[in-house]
């Protein structure tokens, strides 16, 4: 499939943005907390960034099926047979949201042949943009600043700066952890661990503990891009549309 990859980014860009803007009206109110039938929290900010999502992409590439997480749970779930397909979590870090700790972001990833190419993380709270456009095509915005460059660094020989989950943390993730030599460790919400690791801020986030494919996209798509990795405990490349969207176990490192 031919696309405009420039033209795709920024407006996949400008769609989370927007996204995060009616994220941060309804967490400046008091909102209602639902329960899914996973167990895992909803709210309306995750319901209503999704529909401005859809609309946006459906409007932009209207022959590129969309996975959404709310969609998705709702029963609506697309073909994916194509090998090409929009993957959306809406409010990634619903937890973080709820407690007003605004390490909460917007997905967007574009999945080809099993793997992220293109993704977008939005933070809104901190209205900070991560965007990859593909291989060493990579930035971060704050604000409406201009947008820098960023790159995964190679492990410091002082140490490495580990990120772990600060609402999934598992024996087995430290037990893992253990094995290195840590200068620092860091806990944080949702996507930012991967973004940490994208810009050079931080080395290693193994994650043992149960994830979604939505959860991981976009930002394998940024960490990539920046010259790490997103593997398996076998060490393949993470892959997508997988039958139940569940991911293993995987481990993020930034450059080898």
């Amino acid at each position: 499939m031919s696309l405009d990859r420039p033209a795709l980014t920024l407006a996949i860009t400008k769609i989370a943005r927007e996204a995060g803007d009616k994220i941060l009206t309804i967490y400046q109110q008091d909102f209602d907390v639902k329960t899914k039938t996973d167990a895992s929290p909803v709210t309306e900010a995750d319901v209503e960034a999704e529909k401005i999502i859809l609309q946006g992409l459906r409007a932009l590439t209207p022959n590129i099926p969309v996975l959404a997480e709310e969609s998705e749970a709702a029963g609506d779930v697309p073909d994916l047979s194509g090998g090409t397909f929009w993957l959306v979590d809406p409010l990634d870090g619903t937890k973080e949201f709820i407690h007003k700790r605004g390490e909460f972001t917007v997905n967007i990833a574009l999945i080809e042949q099993g793997h992220p190419t293109m993704g977008v993380i939005h933070i809104p709270a901190k209205d900070t943009t991560y965007f990859a456009e593909g291989p060493g095509k990579v930035w971060r915005q704050d604000g409406d600043l201009k947008p820098f460059a960023i790159a995964a660094r190679t492990a410091p020989a002082e140490g490495l700066t580990v990120v772990a989950s600060r609402s999934h943390r598992t024996p087995e993730t430290d037990d893992y952890i253990a094995k290195f030599k840590v200068a620092e460790l860091i806990s944080a919400g949702s996507s930012l661990k991967l973004c940490l690791l994208a810009e050079g801020k931080a080395d290693l986030y193994p994650r043992f503990g149960r994830t979604m494919e939505w959860d991981i996209g976009a930002g394998q798509a940024i960490l990539e891009a920046a010259g790490g990795t997103v593997e398996t405990l076998d060490g393949v490349r993470l892959a997508y549309g997988k039958d139940g969207h569940d991911n293993p176990y995987f481990i993020a490192k930034g450059r080898p």
